[in-house]
């Protein structure tokens, strides 16, 4: 096993409360994501009590969890590290009530034998975390924790006053860690390695060499069994508000006084103070064919599946730049992508047929997937007579480095910060609020929704919204493939 660096893990034992522990999120993410970290030595003692509708014992719990760990894993299961993990699992179903789970954690800080902390995950749908909260309380579970809640935080500016001001009245904005699995993988937190380390692009980030931002994040899939939670909400406050916005506060952020996580806090906040209010004629929201005869889809539902809007900065870095924002369900392909293009130096120089200017401007472009990658577009002069120009690009991938074993999947490494108290990649309530805040206008007054073909990228007037640009998805180039000779 590898040696962990010091620093990462948590100093006390910890004792996690999985709420919704035999869910979908649980199954697919918490539950691999937690045996890793425990059977890879990252926390220094751990117990999982779960909890959930099911009235099953903690063999059954066992049982699932085992299950879930065979089938998502994203690495090898054996049986002596599966035995140690499957001791540290308890169970409570929820209808046993307060005084059952109060047992249940202090029989687990008991098996830890020493000064531990907990951590309670609340993997829910949004119309239940008040009533997990209200349990946590009654139960006395409220010293010594944190607490970690999805997506999302309220509807609208209203909701999210109210969530927040129900949550402070048990759990200090402090212990509250509001998830934002975009911002855990390791590509989203290179971002800031990227801008702030290095001499050749830290001067250049601003407005006057950035003609225009791109952030995009299509998805092929369709909504599995998340229809009825997507009537509620839709393509804007699923992924807009929660994750694209935070990944373009971690674009748009002056460099913070450390990496310390009140100062990046700080800094996201300030982008969202310095955001315009969302003008609903700069949006684009779209449904694909067939959402409306999914089951538990209102036939006459007008909510998206798709949007795209153009978002802007009034601050002095950023004044005059768009940034454009586009994700939807069914769509042509899945990517995750910032796209930077500079501006243009003047052509006047170059014969009118050499090319230059053909294939847009040059392109800083991030793959925000899970093994990273990045690449940076430029002209460069065809081998030959004459002066013709092609556009060529550096590419690297994580892949590269020989280090793509030590990355840790996106849940993992928030589950970690938030055993630490590291709010770094965590939202607070004032950023949310204010959020909800400037996106009022669209939600007050939205435009039609705008049928499109499912395999396609959107409706058709997205290439209006962006104009006299062009979107940077479908790449007009492929990723080289790290693996193929030669590449």
């Amino acid at each position: 096993m590898a040696k962990i660096p010091p620093g990462v893990g948590p100093k006390h034992p910890q004792v996690v409360v999985l709420i919704g522990a035999t869910g979908d999120l649980s199954r697919r993410k918490l539950l691999p994501g937690l045996f890793h970290l425990s059977s890879s030595g990252f926390i220094p003692g751990c117990q999982i009590v779960g909890v959930s509708l099911d009235d099953i014992d903690a063999d059954g719990f066992r049982k699932i969890a085992r299950d879930a760990v065979a089938e998502f894993s994203m690495r090898p299961l054996n049986d002596s590290d599966w035995d140690a993990f499957a001791k540290t699992l308890s169970y409570v179903p929820l209808k046993s009530g307060a005084a059952k789970l109060k047992d249940a954690v202090a029989a687990a800080e008991s098996a830890l034998g020493r000064e531990c902390r907990r951590l309670h995950y609340l993997s829910v749908p949004p119309d239940a975390a008040l009533s997990a909260v209200k349990l946590l309380g009654e139960a006395g579970l409220v010293e010594r924790s944190q607490i970690i809640m999805e997506k999302p935080f309220g509807t609208d500016l209203a909701s999210a006053k109210s969530l927040n001001a129900k949550l402070h009245g048990v759990f200090t904005e402090d212990q509250i860690f509001r998830i934002d699995h975009f911002l855990g993988k390791e590509p989203a937190q290179n971002i800031l390695a990227f801008r702030f380390a290095n001499g050749l692009f830290e001067p250049i980030w601003n407005r006057n060499f950035i003609d225009h931002v791109q952030i995009d994040v299509p998805e092929a899939i369709g909504l599995g069994k998340r229809a009825g939670f997507y009537e509620q909400t839709g393509a804007f406050r699923d992924m807009v508000v929660t994750h694209l916005f935070q990944i373009l506060a971690f674009m748009a952020m002056e460099p913070p006084t450390s990496l310390e996580p009140a100062p990046i806090s700080e800094e996201k906040n300030k982008v969202f103070r310095s955001m315009v209010p969302i003008d609903p004629a700069n949006v684009v929201r779209g449904q694909y064919n067939g959402y409306r005869a999914e089951a538990g889809v209102d036939p006459e539902s007008d909510v998206e599946t798709f949007i795209a809007l153009k978002c802007e900065i009034d601050n002095w870095r950023w004044a005059g730049v768009p940034f454009f924002l586009r994700t939807g369900k069914r769509l042509a392909e899945g990517q995750r992508i910032i796209s930077i293009a500079f501006r243009e130096p003047p052509k006047s120089m170059f014969p009118a047929n050499s090319g230059v200017g053909a294939q847009g401007p040059d392109h800083l472009t991030f793959d925000l997937a899970d093994a990273s990658k990045m690449s940076l577009s430029f002209y460069g002069k065809r081998p030959g007579p004459g002066m013709r120009l092609d556009k060529l690009s550096l590419q690297f991938a994580m892949h590269d480095t020989g280090l793509v074993g030590d990355v840790l999947e996106a849940y993992e490494r928030l589950i970690l910060d938030a055993m630490r108290g590291d709010r770094t990649l965590f939202t607070t309530a004032e950023g949310i609020e204010r959020l909800w805040e400037v996106s009022m206008p669209l939600l007050q007054e939205p435009p039609p929704v705008r049928l499109y073909p499912q395999g396609s990228w959107g409706p058709k007037s997205i290439h209006q919204l962006v104009a006299p640009h062009a979107w940077r998805l479908p790449f007009e180039r492929a990723w080289r493939d790290p693996n193929r000779a030669g590449s």
